[in-house]
């Protein structure tokens, strides 16, 4: 440990060799963490249950907007309401994360994810109220804000440090799979039996995920944690300042989510290139590619250059959204947007393993709630964006393309305002440090940095 309290940089072994069967054998999930740990099989299993419905009512309510008003304009006002509740939802969940017993807020927040369920299933069925949708999604969005840094927080306490990656990985593998399942469920449904009934499943989702949490053990604070306070919430933010390379993952993403975002103008490309059934590839479109980048993740455990790998996910994410723009076909789209969530997953991963592996215990609940608010408020805002420049150009496809182009500009200016970000390398941060409350042991965390393990 050096003189901060930080592990000491340590001086990197040499290279592996990357030949041809060294790399068919990274390209391949890393299962560690659901091989060794049932408290995180439990958490993933209830995380995967309520995504699949999260994702389903993530395609019905725009849907269901775009067919009330025609307007893609109020699809991306709809996305925009999530905001506000996002962003102190976020920061109030991150804090009693920090405050709390965690697993006592991930079941209280899932039991109001069933009552917002449930209200849209009767909306659908009887009611029929554009109004009602712009006061269920902030409330849907509100009580994500304040389970999602709980969450997160308790990987790392589930997680030894040499695995925080694989974990990540994993975790990127279980939203994808629930955005490709979620969405190609509820466009099926909402064709085959209608809004009710994909509102019903997402209801359903809830009482599964209820059930498989109850699993989990009680997580309470850590012993010295303060009482919530705003003087809390401004610690965490402090620390963030503090940390540039934390700072710019934080802000780069936000960038490639505002500028890069155009699930506002699915309904609209839809409507004219097959209805419901082609708006449930669209959105399932991204989380195929992730889901590919999952699938022969185990190479990102060798990469600790994690703020270069962010950045250039950026720039190929706005790359792959401009493609979608330009391209001739649905197809095509398709395979733009598929390009696009595999980059998107590719900067996913880095981030997580940069936050979990540096991040004290005493802040995760807080910073997770910071996270979550970069990568959760740049998509609304996106949104609306989006939905603005189709309404002012009066063409989507200029709309998508402008977007993937400021996502270019976006990771440029945030590179060159936090330098940190591209020079930050995990084998020698001073802010590195174990990240499992002191749960490795010494030979734990040796295995972690054995020679073999370190690529740039």
């Amino acid at each position: 440990m050096d003189e901060a309290g930080g592990a000491a940089p340590q001086e990197s072994p040499p290279l592996p060799p990357w030949g041809f069967r060294q790399l068919l054998g990274r390209l391949h999930p890393d299962l560690t963490p659901l091989r060794q740990s049932a408290q995180f099989r439990n958490l993933y299993a209830g995380r995967g249950a309520s995504f699949v419905g999260a994702t389903i009512s993530y395609v019905a309510m725009p849907y269901q907007m775009y067919r009330l008003t025609h307007s893609s304009l109020l699809v991306g006002v709809l996305s925009l309401t999530e905001l506000a509740p996002l962003v102190l939802a976020g920061l109030l969940g991150g804090l009693l994360a920090d405050a709390a017993d965690r697993r006592r807020m991930i079941m209280a927040a899932e039991v109001g994810a069933l009552l917002v369920a449930l209200l849209l299933v009767v909306n659908a069925a009887s009611w029929q109220r554009a109004w009602l949708l712009f006061v269920l999604a902030p409330i849907s969005a509100g009580v994500l804000g304040l389970q999602r840094p709980s969450l997160d927080a308790m990987v790392p306490m589930l997680v030894p440090r040499h695995d925080l990656a694989a974990a990540a990985a994993l975790d990127g593998l279980l939203n994808n799979g629930a955005q490709i399942v979620g969405p190609l469920a509820g466009g099926g449904l909402i064709a085959i039996a209608g809004l009710p009934v994909a509102y019903g499943v997402n209801a359903l989702t809830c009482v599964i995920a209820m059930l498989t949490f109850a699993r989990l053990h009680a997580m309470p604070p850590v012993d010295d944690q303060a009482r919530p306070s705003l003087r809390s919430i401004r610690e965490g933010l402090s620390y963030a300042r503090s940390r540039p390379e934390l700072l710019g993952s934080y802000l780069v993403d936000m960038a490639a989510m505002f500028f890069g975002v155009p699930y506002a103008l699915f309904p609209a490309y839809a409507a004219s290139v097959g209805g419901p059934s082609a708006l449930g590839l669209l959105f399932a479109a991204p989380a195929v590619g992730a889901v590919l980048v999952n699938l022969t993740s185990g190479w990102t455990r060798h990469v600790r250059r994690h703020g270069r790998g962010i950045v250039l996910a950026v720039c190929a994410w706005g790359v792959a959204i401009a493609g979608f723009g330009l391209a001739p076909g649905l197809w095509w789209g398709l395979a733009a947007l598929a390009a696009a969530g595999g980059a998107d997953m590719i900067s996913g991963i880095f981030r997580g393993t940069l936050w979990n592996q540096t991040i004290p215990a005493r802040l995760r609940g807080r910073l997770a709630g910071l996270e979550m608010i970069s990568y959760t408020t740049g998509e609304p805002l996106g949104n609306l964006e989006s939905g603005l420049a189709a309404s002012i150009t009066g063409s989507v496809r200029i709309a998508i393309v402008s977007g993937g182009a400021l996502c270019l500009v976006g990771a440029a200016v945030v590179v060159a305002a936090l330098p940190m970000l591209w020079r930050y390398d995990a084998r020698g941060s001073a802010a590195s440090q174990p990240a499992s409350d002191g749960a490795d042991s010494p030979a734990e965390v040796a295995v972690a940095d054995r020679p073999g393990e370190q690529v740039g």
